[in-house]
């Protein structure tokens, strides 16, 4: 007998507005928006009931329903992402929501299952993903957010500098095992993601322009599994034409392969 889908909904905010690339949801990626590769690929996951585009935008709404996906217009003034998906969660019933960022496209379905099979056993009130660093650049990178947990897989910090410092590295390299990036995908028990949407924000919050460390600052525990799949993250216009290059790679080798084996 197939096992039910878990009651999980995943939310997928989308704003128009975007310092350094407005309209990056509708961005074309040889064929297809930005916004309708992150879609399809949330609800291809077995893990997933329901999945819901959040925007700000009646242009980014259309475009979800062209492709026959669900959006929902959502005003008001939203802090984050976290938020918006707050918002949904009030307006409609769920166990369980996941915040997908509308810019990050995750290459296989099973990420999020990565992330969501194993919290919904755990018991846990929020959960998020990891994954090993491979590169000394990731690390230095101040847009690749890094993750440093406890021994019990609780995370302990987030932040945009390289952590944890390795002091008697004079060459500050990525070492295997001990750094790790942050993937920017959450899950979230509906009481929990109310409750966190109901606090202020807070210092550290504010200092790293990381929304995750408001549940720090608060007491509320986040819970983080490793995933070994990738994904692609658009920033700028100019991700936007590499991640386009990669997904098109990505398919003609798909399609070689499909080939092969007929």
């Amino acid at each position: 007998m197939t096992k039910p889908k878990p009651n999980v909904t995943v939310v997928i905010p989308a704003r128009y507005g975007s310092s350094r690339f407005p309209g990056k949801p509708l961005a074309l990626l040889g064929r297809k928006p930005l916004i309708q590769y992150v879609y399809e690929r949330a609800a291809a996951c077995r893990a997933v009931a329901d999945v819901l585009v959040a925007t700000d935008d009646e242009r980014i709404q259309q475009a979800v329903e062209q492709f026959g996906g669900k959006a929902i217009l959502m005003t008001g003034d939203f802090r984050t992402g976290t938020d918006r998906v707050a918002g949904v969660a009030r307006a409609r019933t769920g166990r369980f929501f996941v915040d997908l960022q509308g810019d990050e496209i995750p290459l296989d379905p099973e990420l999020l299952a990565d992330l969501i099979e194993p919290f919904v056993e755990s018991g846990a009130e929020m959960g998020t993903l990891k994954r090993a660093m491979t590169s000394d650049e990731e690390l230095h990178h101040p847009s690749v957010v890094k993750v440093v947990t406890d021994q019990d897989g609780r995370a302990l910090y987030f932040s945009r500098a390289p952590i944890p410092l390795v002091r008697d590295d004079p060459r500050a390299r990525a070492t295997q095992g001990l750094h790790y990036i942050h993937v920017g995908v959450y899950i979230y028990t509906r009481e929990t993601l109310l409750k966190l949407a109901a606090l202020p924000t807070g210092v550290l919050e504010e200092a790293e322009k990381l929304e995750q460390l408001r549940a720090l600052e608060h007491g509320i525990s986040i819970s983080v599994w490793e995933t070994k799949h990738d994904s692609l993250r658009v920033d700028t216009p100019a991700d936007a034409e590499k991640v386009s290059a990669t997904l098109q790679r990505l398919e003609l080798s798909k399609q070689a392969q499909a080939s092969i084996q007929s």
